[in-house]
């Protein structure tokens, strides 16, 4: 059956003519229920497709007639319909017949029918194009060659065609035809025909077959040359109307734009340009140049809608665009179509703020969410619903006056037009107020959103293109064809055609665009829409900047910046900077004048922030709105999506911000992030709520965007940091001259930026800190310390930062990083520096194990503090410094000691704080000490570094320079700690000095071992001589004046309140100080060279202290003096004494003249002295020179002993209170150093040195002492004790006299010398010695100055009676070791004792002290019990000649003393002194008288004649009455008259002469005791009964005893001794004494009767007469 059912088909359609015949016939009848159930009949045929082609023929007519009857007219529509669509049998003329009889049902007066008609035509256009495109289908396999049609050949040559494809031809050409009211060709039969529905048609075809037109050149051909002219023609009269012009004038209805027709030509427009726009690039030009055209100002508002709605269309299809870019604005004389649209746009939105809509006098407004809600009356340019009280904000755009509502037309990317689909509207429609706005607005956002979307998609191809083509290139992999035929070059060519269209895409329309969203932006009023605006500048400078069209870029920037700030808000950046000079300039869009335009300031927008603007001088505040924060928002955006493209715009960027920033109030915090922050001066900043939410967000996102720099490549980080530092210059700039709150925005920003970018901080580093660095010399404070805030935090981040390779790898890196900490020692602001050092205490804290080659950085930066840097400064740099020494020493490279050394010895010169630099002091000493521990190693590493340094100054040829050069490393680290203590040494600062002082040399003397022999010169020369003399210099110019207190309240002992005084000390400490390291290290010190030139300068020192006028240096000078003095010299063992050899001759040429017993010392060696000195450069030196050299140093010592001795007790010209005057200290301790001095050089002392030394002691004993310190010195005057000075001396010359005494022969010679010194200390007992023309008084009377403390002292003169007297005693015994000597006798040396004892002797009672003359008598009887004996041993010689004269005058002179006993002298004391005399007197009996022989006459005679005087010596006037018995010198009147008798009578009478000598003597005394009893007798005559004067009757008692006392003595010589005469002489005294008897006194007449008893003797019997001789 199935088989069938084909077959039966087959037969129905062969003969289907005959079968549909009935059915026609039955139409023909025109009888309704006939014709409807014979149509029913024949669509159910046609269903089953057994029609023919005949029988549609047939069909057709028998249709065709119906309708002209008018029958059944919509079953007639169906019929053809179902005929078209069932088959394809219906073609040409029957075909073009069924359409036409469609057509002109459309025209019925019956709506319905129209309707239907319309549809069915629209149905069947259709169905035959359809038919068109399945034919191409069928033939699509079968490759045809296409017949070239040429452009002008005439349009009914069709013959190339297909039947399907030429029915469709045929019809589109008529449709042509019709709507450009020609005479159809092949649609025979139109009655009559409206344009609207032939554009419809021509516009449905043409959208939905495409492909027809681009695959046929017959239909391209058909485009061309009849629809784009038509389209042309029939857009005249929208071309040439103007709005306002009168148009009554004009009868033609159809010069007026005409809605319908208007609005289909833009549906067709639209279609063939988005269709065709490839066929018809011309034509295209044109459409798209009217369109903008319908945009004017001056054409119908509905015809602006429309076409608006048309460019929108456009602006959806970013590929489109592109193609109008590249086939116009990039072609050379071509219209910038692209540019135009874009401009047109930008003026439309401009026009519709500019011209208010006319003829709308209410304006409608539509709800923005309610597409369809009716219009809503309101009053105009309100802009407000109310809605239930309460009053919502539509969203508008609003600009001087102007409100344009904004309505929500589409969805954002499609072009859903509303007026364009108007279709049944004949009348032109109102425009709704805001519509136009908006189609505009949202074309710009579609346009700009397919843009940059669409290039940045291209954009990302390439690139990854690039990667994968250059991964290809580089792999082996096997990769796709494309990329095998594709060639890097081709590809390289495409990019760079493709990158011309981007920009020149760009360029063509960013000014319209920037000008259109601008003026939007101001005048948007809604959150949304400004969200939108801002977002498509922001694409759109995003792009610019990816593609590097800076000026572009930067006009957004600036534009979205300006929008950040308020209105009219002066910010140079953006109105000087290239990109701005936009908004000044008008530009000219085809004639057409567009401003920019700047943002008004009356918009109504919310006032969400009032604060500061950031100028020099800020006029009152400024407000920001909730636009201007959203403005900023996408500010931020842009610069965190796209800070890489940012560029050179960064700085508007950056400046913008900041301003905000300023305004908003934030300031920055820790690690550069903004914070909220009260503002510091001015009316403070007001925030509503809404921002304060805001505020944190935004500081949150400022900081984000600076984080995300680290994914910027390098170029684009240097962009940002150049930006930030011309805005931190604009805001240092700004900072000078005022101290208002700087704007630190910039500096902030940078320490941010730094900070995330750690990794890779070598790039920036430079012009980072660079910068900071000039921050923080900013004379505005807080700028300041950011800037030391930013550059600290930023050090010390990249210290810590874990790098790649890490620090201790990369010592350049570490530099680097460290180096900006020294710059900033350049600047002079202390809170700079304060922060500098606090950073470097905290880097010492955290990196001070690895800091390496940065340690010189780090200390120069402590080192750096200057002295008027301050307290705190220094203090902080201090503690660094003690960090260093206490924790670190071990940790840095031992080339760095050296600097620790420096800096620590700089901070104790600092005179701000005196515990630091003590305390620097004892750093000094902690260092020294680390020194020593580590010396070894520190030595090692030193020598190798020295090496290496070594290599390298010889490679480049230059010497190594370091100081003290020639020492080794090691040693030169310590001398340069010495150098150091040495200057802190001469510090003002008396505390500083001392502590320096006791530093060095404590740290030479606990050291000094680990030295160099070698250095040691150094050390003598460089560092101690050196320090001795500055100390020296300082001292003797020190300020003598008085320092009243020692800073603040300490008050100062008087014994430091000069300098003068505080120098003494210094001055003693050093000397000590360098005199104990010579005796402590004098085995190392002698070997070297020139250690005879060293003890010279040292001497030459000790002089100077010595003889510097001050007690304190001086005694101190002498104390170091006798510290080297006690130097032995190192014994060796091998010291064993041997002979010594046989001394050559030249040796004495060799070692310089050295007196002889110097070389009678043993040697060590028995070879020749020569040799030994050839040998003297080995390592020992020998031991000879050694001594010869010694002696040297000692007679230097000498010299220097000399000098001072006589320098220093030189009595000065003149005197005033200020005269010095040496202590006895001092010369007690000069004096004290010549017995140690004299061992060593007691071999060569010579009679000459002997002198010296005379003069020297004789000069220092006669210093006086000041009347302040001899309580001191002498406990009372009374007491009778030596000071330790005239102690001392007489020391000096035992010393002397004892090495005389076991001295060789030749030195005797010396004894007379000391004989003469010690006699000239014995005369000072009665005549104390004169110090210059110093006024000294005696002791008793000088007052002690207790009261007036500072009164000028007197001088006192010492009791020298101790000292006279024990050197008295000190003559004596010497005298009686050395009376025989030679020299003693030939230097008279007895006549110059007796010489000095006459002075006291003859003084005696007017001595000084009474126990002067009394030794001075013992001693003589002393010396001459010694003396006399060898001076009568040498009578013969005559040596003693002139003694004996001497000797009477001493007798004479004390026996017979002109001075008067004192009164209160008591009777026992009397006697006492009168057995003294009564000595002498046996002295002379036993000693002298008995050896007359040998002694010369002239003596004895004076003698005798003393003697005499000495009997009869009556008495002593100043006796009292009472004492008169006693006082008279009885018994040494008796002794003398003994021993004048004995004398006078003893047997040994050698020469007459002698005899003759006591005759006399006895007749002078006989006679005149005559004269005193003849003298007598007649005074007691005379008195009568009155008692004689005491005196005389003294006198006459002692004439009465001297009688019988010599009559006894006459009795008991030998008779023959007694001349006859005397006798006589006595017998005549009788009758005088006989006369006297009559006198008064009881006690003359007792005297005179024991003077007659002894007469009884001569009474005898008278003898006979002699004569003649005979007896």
């Amino acid at each position: 059956m199935q088989e069938e059912i084909p077959t039966c088909q087959r037969a129905l359609k062969e003969n289907s003519s005959e079968v549909v015949q009935p059915f026609l016939m039955g139409c023909g009848t025109k009888e309704p229920k006939i014709t409807q159930l014979c149509l029913a009949a024949i669509q159910r045929l046609m269903s089953h497709e057994v029609v023919s082609e005949t029988a549609a023929g047939n069909i057709i007519n028998m249709l065709w007639q119906l309708m002209e009857n008018s029958l059944e007219e919509l079953k007639l529509l169906q019929t053809v319909l179902v005929l078209l669509t069932t088959n394809t049998v219906v073609h040409d003329e029957a075909l073009s017949k069924a359409i036409v009889l469609c057509f002109r049902l459309h025209f019925t007066k019956d709506n319905i029918t129209n309707n239907t008609a319309a549809a069915t035509v629209r149905q069947v256009v259709t169905v035959v194009f359809e038919r068109m495109v399945a034919e191409d289908e069928r033939h699509r396999d079968i490759i045809e060659q296409p017949v070239l049609v040429q452009g002008n050949s005439n349009r009914r040559c069709v013959s190339t065609l297909k039947p399907c494809a030429k029915d469709a031809y045929m019809l589109f050409q008529d449709l042509c035809q019709l709507v450009n009211a020609d005479a159809p060709y092949w649609l025979v039969g139109m009655t009559e025909m409206t344009r609207t529905f032939g554009l419809e048609l021509l516009e449905s075809v043409l959208n939905d077959f495409p492909q027809v037109f681009l695959q046929h050149q017959e239909f391209s051909f058909l485009l061309k040359e009849r629809v784009c002219p038509l389209v042309i023609k029939l857009f005249s009269p929208n071309i040439k109307f103007r709005q306002g012009s009168s148009s009554s004038s004009s009868p033609a209805p159809v010069e007026k734009p005409y809605f319908p027709i208007c609005m289909r030509l833009l549906r067709v427009v639209s279609v063939l340009i988005k269709q065709f726009y490839s066929l018809l690039v011309t034509e295209c030009e044109i459409f798209l140049s009217l369109l903008v055209k319908f945009l004017d100002a001056d054409k119908p508002q509905w015809l602006r809608a429309v076409a608006v709605e048309s460019i929108h269309r456009l602006c959806v299809q970013p590929q489109l665009l592109r193609s109008f870019c590249q086939s116009y604005d990039m072609k050379q004389h071509s219209t910038k179509v692209f540019r135009d649209i874009v401009n047109a746009l930008g003026s439309f939105i401009q026009s519709l703020f500019l011209v208010p809509p006319t003829g709308n006098p209410a304006t409608t407004n539509q709800a923005g969410n309610n597409n369809s809600g009716g219009p809503v009356s309101t009053p105009a340019n309100s802009g407000m619903l109310g809605i239930g009280g309460g009053v919502t904000l539509l969203p508008a755009f609003e600009y001087r006056g102007t409100w344009i509502p904004i309505l929500t037309i589409t969805v954002q990317g499609s072009a859903k037009a509303t007026y364009l689909e108007m279709l049944d509207k004949v009348e032109p429609p109102t425009i709704p107020e805001g519509y136009a706005m908006s189609v505009a607005f949202h074309c710009l956002l579609d346009l700009v959103r397919g843009i940059t979307s669409m290039i940045e998609g291209e954009l990302g191809e390439v690139e990854t293109e690039c990667q994968t083509t250059t991964e290809a290139a580089s792999s082996p992999t096997q990769s796709s064809e494309r990329q095998e035929s594709q060639s890097t070059s081709d590809q390289m060519d495409k990019e760079i055609v493709s990158r011309a269209v981007w920009e020149e895409m760009v360029n063509a329309c960013w000014c319209g665009l920037l000008a259109a969203l601008s003026l939007l932006l101001d005048a948007s009023t809604d959150e949304a829409a400004t969200e939108n605006i801002l977002k498509a500048e922001l694409t759109m400078a995003a792009l610019c900047g990816r593609l590097g069209l800076v000026t572009s870029r930067d006009a957004f920037i600036t534009a979205i910046c300006k929008g950040s700030l308020p209105p009219h808000y002066a910010l140079t950046v953006l109105n000087t900077t290239t990109a701005a000079t936009l908004s000044n300039k008008s530009y000219s869009i085809q004639g057409q004048s567009v401003m920019m335009i700047s943002p008004s300031s009356e918009s109504h927008q919310q006032v969400v922030a009032v604060g500061q603007p950031l100028a020099v001088q800020p006029q009152g505040t400024v407000m920001l709105t909730s636009k201007n924060i959203q403005c900023m928002r996408t500010l931020l955006n842009l610069a965190h999506c796209h800070g890489a493209v940012l560029g050179t715009s960064w700085q508007l960027v950056l400046a913008t911000l900041q301003h905000l920033v300023w305004i908003l109030g934030l300031k920055p915090s820790s690690g550069g992030a903004l914070k909220p922050g009260r503002a510091v001066e001015g009316p403070s900043t007001v925030l509503t709520t809404a921002v304060m939410t805001d505020l944190p967000v935004i500081s949150n996102i400022l900081s984000r965007l600076f984080e995300s720099s680290q994914y910027l490549d390098d170029v684009s980080l240097h962009h940002l940091i150049n930006a930030l530092c011309s805005l931190s210059l604009e805001a240092m700039d700004m900072a000078y001259g005022n101290n208002k709150e700087p704007s630190l925005f910039a500096v902030a920003k940078l320490l941010e930026t730094g900070l995330v970018n750690m990794h890779r901080i070598e790039i920036l580093w430079r012009p980072l800190t660079g910068h900071l660095l000039e921050v923080c010399q900013h004379p505005n404070s807080r700028m300041r310390e950011w800037g030391a805030e930013a550059l600290t935090s930023l050090i010390k981040a990249g210290l810590t930062f874990s790098h790649d390779p890490p620090l201790s790898q990369n010592q350049r890196l570490q530099l680097l990083l460290l180096n900006p900490l020294k710059e900033m020692s350049s600047i002079n602001h202390p809170d700079i520096r304060l922060k500098q050092l606090e950073c470097v205490l905290q880097i010492l804290q955290s990196q001070g194990d690895s800091l390496g080659p940065g340690w010189p950085l780090v200390l120069g930066v402590m080192g750096a503090i200057r002295n008027d840097q301050g307290e705190s400064l220094i203090r902080t740099a201090f503690q660094c410094l003690q960090l260093v020494v206490t924790d670190f020493l071990p940790t840095m490279p031992c080339t760095c000691l050296q600097i620790v050394v420096d800096v620590a010895g700089s901070f104790g010169l600092h005179n701000q704080e005196l515990n630091i630099s003590l305390t620097s002091i004892g750093l000094l000493w902690n260092i020294s000490d680390y020194f020593f521990q580590r010396g070894e190693t520190i030595e090692k590493e030193l020598n190798k570094e020295e090496a290496a340094q070594q290599k390298q100054a010889e490679e480049k040829g230059v010497v190594l320079n370091r100081p003290f050069h020639p020492a080794p490393p090691f040693d030169c680290l310590w001398l340069c700690l010495y150098a150091k203590l040495g200057e802190l040494c001469v510090d003002p600062r008396p505390a500083v000095r001392k502590s320096a002082g006791q530093t060095l040399f404590s740290t030479i003397g606990a050291h000094g071992t680990l030295l160099q022999h070698s250095t040691w010169h150094t050390v003598i020369w460089k560092v101690l001589f050196h320090l001795l003399d500055r100390v020296r210099e300082s001292s003797t110019t020190a300020d003598k004046e008085k320092i009243e207190s020692g800073g603040g309240n300490i008050l100062i002992h008087h014994s430091r309140d000069t300098a003068e005084k505080q120098w003494a000390e210094t001055w003693v400490l050093t000397l000590a100080g360098v005199a104990r390291i010579f005796n402590t290290r004098r085995y190392l010190l002698q070997p070297l060279g020139d250690f005879s030139r060293a003890w010279d300068v040292l001497l030459d020192h000790i002089q100077s202290a010595a003889l510097s006028k001050n007690n304190e240096v001086s005694l101190a000078a002498l104390k170091s003096f006798q510290e080297i003095l006690q130097i032995v010299s190192p014994v060796r063992d091998s010291d064993k004494p041997e002979t010594p050899p046989a001394v050559n001759v030249p040796v004495p040429v060799l070692l310089g003249s050295i007196s002889g017993p110097g070389l009678n010392r043993p040697f060590v060696r028995t070879d020749s002295i020569g040799e030994k000195l050839g040998r003297y450069n080995s390592s020992e030196p020998p031991i000879v020179t050694d001594e010869l050299e010694d002696l040297n140093l000692w007679w230097a010592a000498w010299n220097t002993w000399y000098r001072i001795g006589s320098e220093s007790t030189k009595p000065p010209v003149t005197f005033d209170k200020l005269t010095f005057i040496p202590s006895q200290p001092f010369l007690t301790a000069l004096t004290q150093i010549f017995p140690a001095l004299y061992q060593h050089i007691k071999a060569g002392f010579s009679m000459g040195d002997l002198q010296k030394l005379g003069v020297t002691l004789h000069s220092a004993v006669s210093v006086p002492i000041s009347s302040d310190a001899s309580p001191f010195i002498l406990p009372s005057y009374t007491e009778a004790v030596l000071t330790s000075l005239q102690e001392a001396v007489l020391t000096a010359l035992d010393v002397l006299q004892k090495a005389i005494c076991v001295g060789p022969e030749n030195m005797q010679i010396m004894y007379p010398a000391i004989f003469d010194q010690l006699l000239a200390f014995v005369e000072f007992s009665c005549k104390p010695p004169q110090y210059g023309q110093l006024e000294t008084k005696h002791i008793a009377n000088a007052k002690y100055n207790q009261i007036q403390l500072f009164a000028p002292a007197e001088w006192v003169a010492l009791n020298y009676v101790p000292f006279a007297e024990r050197s008295l005693e000190v003559v004596v015994d010497l005298y009686q070791k050395t009376a025989c000597h030679k020299a003693v006798v030939n230097e008279k040396v007895l006549q110059n004792i007796i010489k000095t004892l006459r002075v006291p002797l003859s003084l005696k009672y007017s001595c000084p002290s009474e126990s002067t003359w009394k030794l001075a008598v013992s001693s003589l009887l002393k010396v001459l019990s010694i003396g006399l004996p060898v001076a009568r041993q040498h009578a013969s010689s005559g040596k003693f000649d002139s003694m004996w004269p001497e000797l009477a005058n001493t007798f004479e002179d004390f026996l017979f003393t002109k001075s008067i006993p004192p009164d209160n002298l008591s009777i026992q004391e009397f006697q006492r002194n009168e057995s003294i005399d009564v000595e002498v007197v046996q002295l002379i009996s036993t000693e002298i008288l008995p050896y007359a022989n040998f002694i010369p006459k002239e003596f004895v005679g004076q003698i005798m004649t003393m003697l005499n005087k000495g009997s009869i010596h009556s008495q002593s006037s100043s006796f009292t009455e009472a004492e008169i018995d006693i006082r008279l010198r009885e018994e040494f009147s008796k002794m003398c008259f003994e021993t004048l008798l004995q004398f006078s009578f003893s047997n040994k009478v050698t020469t007459p002469q002698e005899g003759y000598i006591s005759r006399m003597a006895l007749s002078v005394l006989l006679k005149r005791s005559q004269d005193v009893l003849h003298r007598y007798i007649e005074d007691e005559r005379l008195s009568g009964k009155c008692p004689l004067p005491r005196q005389q009757v003294t006198e006459i008692i002692f004439v009465l005893k001297a009688v019988s006392t010599l009559i006894d003595s006459l009795k008991k010589t030998q008779p023959e001794n007694v001349d006859g005469n005397t006798w006589a002489q006595v017998i005549a005294l009788y009758p005088t004494l006989v006369e006297c008897i009559t006198c008064s006194s009881a006690e003359v007449c007792s005297a005179l009767k024991e003077a007659l008893v002894p007469f009884k003797d001569f009474m005898q019997p008278p003898a006979s007469k002699v004569q003649n001789g005979e007896s």
